[in-house]
């Protein structure tokens, strides 16, 4: 497991904000400012999971904006590449905590899955001071639905709406090998974990 402090010096808002009026149009839309009202433009594949925890695939610039109105203090990156630069300038000006838990995106029939690293990510996300959180991989489908499902475990889903979840998001590139990793994954060191930010478990 890696956690980022991020000492060092922060970049002013000034440069932030900067950097996002140099973006250029995405699919034909503009992402700067019309009008004089700032955009609000979530990652892709963004939802929200439970109280305080929220999912996505890789944030970019555009997003910095909606990210900053979520009030994060913490994101959870399940890829083992570097963090970007303007990723970890953003986490600094904001105060947001990295936690990164390294997983290798590898196809079928090649997919490993950590236990061990699944299960440390989850303390992360069911400690309550790290809320509001947010969780992410590249696309915001396999390993980030591996570890939305098994948290969906703990919280006494049943599996057929555990898997329906993690379909909505993975659709066409479903994998056999993550719905069983989520099926066979043992809750039981976890369950002395208190969840009372969680609207499944009032």
């Amino acid at each position: 497991m890696k956690v980022d402090g991020f000492g060092g010096e922060i970049r002013s808002v000034t440069e932030t904000s900067q950097t996002e009026k140099s973006l250029p149009p995405v699919n034909g839309t503009d992402y700067n400012d019309r009008d004089g009202e700032e955009l609000f433009v979530p990652p892709l594949n963004f939802a929200i999971v439970d109280n305080g925890i929220f999912r996505s695939g890789f944030p970019d610039c555009a997003n910095f904006s909606f990210l900053k109105s979520l009030g994060l203090r913490s994101i959870i990156y399940l890829c083992p590449e570097s963090y970007p630069d303007s990723n970890i300038e953003f986490l600094k000006a904001n105060g947001i905590r990295l936690f990164q838990f390294g997983i290798e995106g590898c196809k079928e029939p090649f997919v490993n899955i950590p236990e061990e690293t699944i299960r440390e990510a989850l303390k992360v996300v069911l400690d309550e001071r790290n809320h509001p959180i947010l969780i992410h991989c590249k696309r915001g489908k396999h390993r980030t639905g591996c570890l939305v499902g098994c948290l969906r475990k703990l919280q006494k889903w049943c599996l057929s709406s555990i898997f329906d979840e993690y379909q909505r998001f993975a659709a066409a590139k479903a994998r056999v090998s993550d719905q069983r990793f989520m099926e066979l994954f043992d809750i039981s060191s976890l369950k002395h974990l208190p969840m009372s930010f969680s609207c499944s478990m009032r």
